[in-house]
């Protein structure tokens, strides 16, 4: 092979690389299906987004949709949204929703609702066709003390204005379930909340529960209602089982404020019975200091010797006497003669 023929096939394998780079970094496929469907766009134009690291595809495609549709955009807002972490495809479909159900919603407001992290395009699809939100079953009591549990189905459509900064579903769910459980609470008697089921609904729809939310309630209906426990008679044998134990720890506490009673009463008999003692102990003294200074004589003495001597064979005979009846029975003859 000659040296000309070599030159010339370096030459072709670096014009395909060349081309190959450039349909890559070009998007020329792009551009041509842009121009086919009345886009007005560059080939320079995608060329910056590339540079802005902006992939065209997520921008020239939405854009053609949108032209399709009949709505004015341009890529500029588009790539801009982009580049701000928003969903374009899903904002442009929201457009094009809205556009075909007469809703008001601009380009600025969708941006706005997708970059806030709501789904705008289920919004939109919502205002047409309202979502049914389910709620558990809510439990409140009448105020005979019945439990009565109810179910609702919220139906409920977007409202686009108050989407950025409203609350969601979770708050719609908690509202109802305060609705209901404050209707439930208020009636005297739980058989008129299981004869007329509508008045939770309609009270609960009356306090415009849906205020500061992204939803606007259409219609609160009560799918399910069903008696619970006696919340009332619990209660009762709650606070019967309290009192309870209360008057028993009471009782408990009087039992041992009478024991302590009881010992502090029986130390104070110990201790006057140590006083007698002691009394006692000072008679011989008493008697001699008597007779010492002459105010007692020797007959006198000898009269009280014969009163003690008395006393002490009267209680004897008393102490042998009472064991005598109690060693023989009581219509003992023996006893008689004693």
């Amino acid at each position: 092979m000659d040296d000309g023929m070599i030159i010339t096939l370096i030459i072709v394998a670096a014009a395909i690389i060349l081309l190959a780079i450039l349909f890559t970094f070009v998007p020329v496929a792009l551009w041509i299906s842009a121009i086919a469907a009345g886009v007005k766009i560059g080939i320079f134009e995608l060329v910056g987004m590339r540079l802005r690291r902006v992939v065209p595809a997520r921008v020239v495609n939405p854009l053609i949709k949108a032209v399709k549709a009949g709505i004015d955009l341009d890529s500029s807002r588009l790539e801009g949204h982009y580049l701000a972490g928003g969903n374009v495809d899903r904002v442009v479909n929201a457009l094009i929703a809205a556009q075909r159900a007469n809703i008001e919603l601009s380009f600025e407001r969708a941006a706005a609702i997708d970059l806030a992290g709501r789904d705008v395009l289920e919004a939109v699809q919502m205002s047409v066709n309202p979502k049914v939100i389910e709620t558990p079953f809510i439990a409140g009591v009448a105020m005979d003390g019945i439990e009565v549990k109810a179910k609702a189905r919220i139906t409920v459509r977007a409202n686009i204005d108050r989407l950025v900064g409203g609350a969601g579903e979770d708050t719609i769910i908690a509202r109802v379930g305060e609705g209901i459980v404050s209707t439930i609470g208020s009636q005297q008697d739980h058989k008129k909340v299981l004869e007329n089921p509508d008045m939770i609904s309609q009270t609960v729809l009356t306090k415009g529960l849906d205020s500061g939310t992204a939803f606007e309630i259409l219609s609160i209906d009560i799918a399910d209602i069903d008696i619970g426990k006696n919340i009332g008679a619990e209660l009762q044998t709650d606070q019967a089982e309290a009192d309870k134990k209360i008057a028993q720890a009471k009782a408990e506490e009087r039992r041992a404020m009478a024991v302590a009673q009881e010992q502090e009463m029986r130390a104070r008999v110990e201790e006057m019975r140590a006083k007698v003692v002691e009394a006692e102990a000072e008679v011989p003294m008493a008697l001699s200091e008597a007779l010492r200074n002459g105010h007692m004589g020797v007959m006198d003495y000898m009269n009280y010797q014969n009163v003690m001597a008395d006393t002490d064979m009267r209680d004897s005979i008393s102490k042998s006497s009472k064991g005598d009846s109690d060693m023989f029975p009581e219509n003992d003859p023996r006893n008689k003669n004693n």
